[in-house]
This record gives structure tokens, sequence and C-alpha cells, in this order.
């Protein structure tokens, strides 16, 4: 049985060292001369089109507004800027290349993401960081405001990417958020919470979580809450 391991980005697989943050600030700025816009906005976890929707909320722009489309490919433009700049805890998070090099060689595992992000945000993070390579499809922000129904979508995907057809229950979430934990709950997947990101384990473990780790470093100990024998 092919186990399909659906991974998050953001302070899962990498940090971006803020790019995110200031790509959106700035795309906000350039498109509604708004300074700060998502300051008061919660992120981590969220989808890129939840959090771009409660800006607009919190300034008075109407959610039908054709400049939130505009907005998109101004983002993506600073992105793709802001992700050569330094910042703070910016990397690939530890054991991440390890890991994915080892599962991706397995023919029992099959690779996927499923983030907040839009799409074309996701791809630029990952091709930055030379991890793009390791997932032929996923589930991603442009499909659902609402990170509950991503799981669904990504398996959809996966099957009509050619890759195996399974239950929920057969998939595994990784990810870094409470939210990630409650993507996996609401579909009946299984999740592991990597403590990488905004959340340490204690607060990792007071979710749903079917297990929480410090990080990815330790291969072994991921395969085994993959539920994946060490050797194949």
């Amino acid at each position: 049985m092919t186990k399909v391991t659906l991974f998050d980005i953001d302070g899962t697989l990498v940090l971006t060292g803020g790019a995110g943050v200031r790509a959106m600030g700035r795309a906000f700025e350039d498109v509604f001369s708004i300074r700060d816009a998502f300051s008061n906005i919660p992120m981590p976890g969220r989808t890129d089109a939840g959090i771009l929707s409660d800006a607009a909320l919190a300034h008075g722009i109407p959610g039908n507004s054709l400049d939130l489309e505009r907005f998109r490919s101004i983002y993506f433009a600073h992105l793709r800027n802001e992700l050569h700049q330094p910042g703070p805890r910016k990397g690939v998070m530890p054991g991440v290349r390890t890991l994915l090099e080892a599962l991706s060689g397995r023919g029992d595992v099959y690779l996927a993401l499923l983030t907040g992000n839009y799409e074309e945000s996701a791809r630029a993070k990952l091709e930055y960081f030379d991890l793009w390579r390791y997932f032929p499809c996923g589930a991603f922000g442009d499909d659902a405001p609402e990170r509950n129904r991503l799981l669904p979508r990504a398996l959809a995907r996966i099957h009509a990417c050619g890759g195996p057809a399974v239950h929920p229950s057969e998939s595994v979430v990784i990810g870094d958020t409470p939210l990630d934990v409650a993507c996996a709950v609401a579909s009946g997947a299984r999740s592991i919470a990597v403590a990488t990101g905004s959340y340490d384990a204690e607060a990792l473990r007071a979710t749903r979580a079917d297990v929480v780790l410090d990080d990815l470093a330790d291969t072994d100990a991921v395969l085994r809450a993959l539920s994946l024998p060490l050797s194949v």
C-alpha cells in the first residue's frame, strides 16, 4: 500500500526569512496604497486566499474587487525578489533534504504538497531552495480559502496526476501548526506535527496530532511516525 505523505511548506519544509510577509505587504501597498495591511492578520497555517480576504475586509475593500486579482500577480513579482533577501531563520528546515531524498526513492510513499500558499508562490519558494522537484502535485491556497477543504482536493489531484487513489485514512499530513493538524482531523487523515515553525512541541501536543516531533532531522523517527519500514 502506498502512503500518501502531504507536506506543508512554511515552517515545515523551509522558512523564507519573512519573504512572503514582506511581499504581501508591498503588493497590498502597491495596489491599495495601504501600508502594513497585514500587521494584525493571523497568518501561520492559513491559506493565502483567506489571509487576503481578511485584509480586504479589515481595510474596507469589497471582496469582489478586481484589484484583488491584480494583487496576486504583483505579490508573485515581489516574492521572487524578496526570496533573495536575508531574513531570520531563513533556510531549509533540519533534516528535510535528507528526508525527501529518502522518501522519494521508495515505492511505498507518494510525496505531495498540502499548503495554504498559492501554487505559484509555493513553486517560487520551493524552487528557490531546490525542493520543488520532489513534489509532482498537491493542493494549494488557490483551491479553497479554508485549509480544511484542501485534503480531499489534494487526494483527487494526486489521482488525476497518475498517483494512487487512497482513502484519507491512508494519508499523512506533516505540518507545523494546529491548523495543519485540524485539516488532517477534518478529513480523517493522520498527522505529524513538527515544532520548527511558529509553535513549540508543547503547543502542538495540545492538538490532536498523532505524532509530534521537534524537527525532521531523524529520518528513521519520521519513517516510524509514518508507519513505514526503515528499509525497503
